[in-house]
């Protein structure tokens, strides 16, 4: 039988995620429909939602719960460890939790005449699956895999307590400004054979992940103008520059390969953002440069208002001063970007916030765009 949910925001969202995914089933090909997992049904969506969101409340042997779930049948699944049925409910989800802490596994979830059941593990799933996951206590986060199958996930929606944000999947908020709109999840960067790789999320997740904060400069390739931005001589210049991630791009290897040597790459990138300063790459991913210093260029005037946005459906823009968005990165990113205005500007915080920073020839001004919620 079929519980009644009590958790409102599940009740709230579900009719909108399953009008998400049925959306995006609707817009792809007959090719690749026969790979897509099936659209979610509403009440499904709910009911889940409710079980992990209890569950998360909880603690087992102490530690709060993170799991994420997937609902898949077990033969669309990519190496399933099936254990037989247990009925979704918080209490099982708490059980089970410590099996499948580690990134990429998943517990399958499916229904029957009698309801809903986790029927095991997987550590592949079809695009277009279901995803929730817990990352914390009243967190949880909506999302499915890319069509390519490659890197981060792409969220729909963010439950926090009672608190519902719908992931804005167009980002009309960033219309004025291509080069934000270029490197926002769902745009994706063409490589060498044609797919999309999306390094710039890959890379702004790595900078979350060290927990450290970090400030990257996106330059122009074959450019020096950027350098007057910057305190000179600079103390870690990477000579010859670093080209792992150039490289990874252009090899014409099997998927498996080419995924795992961006992946690598990337992470290396992103150990150098945990240094203190900015860390310098071009356009093309060519590492020139860490713990710099950033400076106003001389020809400049101190930046004294942006407009801040974020990828949230209803999210108002805020026009506002550079230091009333955060500390020294922040400021120090608007004033780089505000110089250099061909150039980009990401900022990961301690405390979990991430922001772009681009030139608005529309506004005339520097616009940050805050992407924390596309990241969890």
């Amino acid at each position: 039988m079929l519980s009644e949910p009590t958790y409102l925001a599940a009740r709230m969202v579900a009719p909108m995620v399953e009008t998400h995914f049925a959306r995006h089933r609707a817009a792809a090909t007959t090719w690749d429909i026969a790979q897509l997992s099936a659209p979610p049904p509403a009440q499904w969506v709910e009911v889940i939602i409710d079980a992990a969101f209890w569950a998360s409340l909880q603690r087992e042997e102490g530690h709060p719960p993170r799991i994420s779930l997937a609902l898949v049948e077990p033969k669309q699944a990519g190496q399933p460890v099936e254990f037989g049925k247990r009925r979704l409910t918080p209490y099982n989800l708490l059980k089970l939790a410590p099996a499948v802490e580690q990134p990429g596994i998943h517990l399958g979830v499916w229904y029957d005449d009698e309801g809903l059941y986790v029927w095991g593990t997987a550590t592949e799933i079809p695009p277009l699956c279901f995803v929730l996951e817990v990352v914390e206590p009243g967190l949880l986060v909506i999302k499915h895999r890319r069509a390519d199958g490659f890197g981060k996930f792409v969220n729909v929606a963010i439950l926090r307590g009672d608190q519902l944000q719908l992931v804005d999947a167009e980002n009309v908020a960033v219309d004025d400004c291509p080069a934000l709109r270029m490197f926002l999840p769902g745009e994706g960067l063409p490589s060498a054979t044609g797919a999309t790789d999306n390094v710039l999320v890959e890379l702004a997740a790595a900078m979350r992940a060290h927990g450290r904060g970090g400030l990257v400069l996106v330059v122009p390739p074959n450019s020096t103008q950027w350098q007057e931005s910057i305190v000179q001589p600079m103390t870690y210049p990477v000579l010859p520059a670093y080209v792992g991630i150039a490289e990874g791009r252009q090899r014409e290897q099997a998927k498996w390969q080419w995924r795992e040597e961006i992946q690598r790459a990337i992470h290396v990138v992103g150990g150098f953002t945990a240094v203190d300063g900015a860390t310098i790459i071009t356009r093309d991913y060519h590492l020139l440069a860490f713990g710099a210093k950033v400076s106003r260029a001389e020809s400049s005037v101190p930046v004294d208002k942006m407009v801040l946005t974020e990828p949230v459906v209803d999210s108002p823009a805020r026009y506002l001063h550079p230091a009333q968005n955060g500390g020294t990165r922040h400021l120090a990113a608007a004033q780089f970007v505000h110089d250099q205005r061909d150039s980009l500007a990401l900022v990961a915080s301690q405390d979990g916030f991430f922001t772009l920073f681009a030139w608005s020839e529309t506004q005339q001004m520097v616009h940050a765009h805050r992407i924390d919620v596309l990241l969890l």
